[in-house]
């Protein structure tokens, strides 16, 4: 896979993002407008990136929602057979799996998991997402990486890519929304 190629494949690891925005204006103006914001948000209003082996969509950061700045929240689906990418960051991470199942390796010690459960992940822990179930693993990732990053706890660090094919019966496989 070429650069370029994986450029657009995982445009979040990629693209220039922001982490922290200004918060700027006078207090009433800066209070009521926050106060205004939505408190739902769709995650049917952004689409998935990625694949074939992993598909992920940031539903909650900085850079779409205006409501925090200290959290960031994304979905993760992983078909079965396979794992998402190698890698570690700062902050600490909490993800719960809502379909499928499978396990994690923190750090080589590996975690199992399936729908229901919730895992942490320990602040600069080394760790990849497997699924082994006989479903894609749908799993949502909530974890205060803009926070890390504005406080200059930068570490983060994709070891190794997710494979770059997908695993029989899964050639052209697409996740769906979670309502669909």
């Amino acid at each position: 896979m070429s650069a370029e190629e994986k450029d657009e494949k995982w445009v979040r690891w990629q693209k220039k993002r922001v982490f922290v925005r200004e918060v700027a204006g006078k207090y009433g103006e800066v209070y009521r407008t926050l106060l205004e914001q939505p408190r739902v948000y769709s995650s049917q209003e952004v689409p998935f990136h990625g694949g074939p082996t992993k598909f992920g969509k940031n539903v909650v950061n900085p850079m779409r929602i205006m409501v925090t700045q200290l959290i960031e929240t994304h979905m993760d689906v992983i078909p079965p057979g396979t794992h998402g990418q190698k890698h570690a960051h700062m902050n600490s991470a909490v993800f719960f799996i809502l379909e499928g199942k499978g396990y994690d390796v923190h750090d080589e010690e590996r975690i199992d998991w399936e729908a229901g459960d919730a895992c942490i992940v320990e602040n600069a822990c080394v760790h990849r997402h497997f699924s082994n179930g006989d479903k894609p693993a749908r799993i949502v990732i909530i974890k205060a990486k803009p926070a890390f990053l504005f406080s200059h706890l930068l570490f983060q660090k994709v070891m190794e890519y997710p494979p770059e094919h997908a695993p029989a019966g899964y050639e052209n496989y697409q996740p769906e929304d979670w309502r669909e």
